[in-house]
């Protein structure tokens, strides 16, 4: 993430100072984001997209190939150029956050797996993602929920080439469940 921000405010011609004037952002704030040494927050994404006059999804590196344009090759990215926006800003219970997975210009490997405490459910909304879980590997498509334990070993990654995808997770301490409450029918079957 922090190249892509560096190309698009020398792109518009900027200096981190110009840059800070503009969005209120610190000079040293700004530093510390395009050189990887702090995450940039939604609001901050948003405020220098409009700087740089640019979407949000171009300045993630997440905006689909336009397709009258020929498609070059994308770069090889790593599992850290992920963008992660947080949606809940507390401290403690549920906490949301979306994810963007980069297009990919290779098929990719089986993903790193992970463990910890705590509770996971996830929704992809556009794109293809591999969920490996445990011995399982599931491929979820647009639509598609997944919510599981988080002491079960776990990793994600884009499940194709075709572009990027984009999922919500909602995420709990362990024990903390999403808890879905439907109505029930009455006596007369409405």
């Amino acid at each position: 993430m922090g190249p892509r921000l560096r190309t698009a405010r020398e792109q518009h011609g900027a200096t981190l100072n110009g840059v800070s004037r503009a969005t209120g952002i610190p000079p040293s704030t700004l530093s510390r984001i395009e050189t990887g040494r702090r995450r940039p927050t939604l609001e901050v994404l948003l405020r220098l997209a409009k700087a740089y006059d640019i979407s949000l999804d171009e300045l993630a590196g997440t905006a689909p190939a336009a397709a009258a344009e020929p498609r070059s090759p994308a770069p090889h990215r790593s599992a850290h150029d992920k963008a992660v926006l947080p949606l809940t800003r507390y401290v403690g219970g549920l906490h949301a956050h979306k994810h963007v997975l980069p297009a990919l210009d290779a098929p990719p490997a089986r993903p790193r797996q992970v463990s910890h405490d705590g509770y996971e459910w996830l929704c992809v909304l556009y794109g293809r993602l591999w969920l490996a879980l445990g011995d399982q590997d599931l491929v979820l498509s647009a639509g598609d929920v997944a919510e599981f334990d988080t002491r079960t070993a776990h990793g994600v990654a884009n499940a194709g080439t075709g572009g990027p995808v984009e999922y919500l997770i909602m995420f709990g301490p362990q024990g903390e469940r999403l808890r879905p409450r439907t109505p029930t029918p009455d006596r007369r079957g409405r």
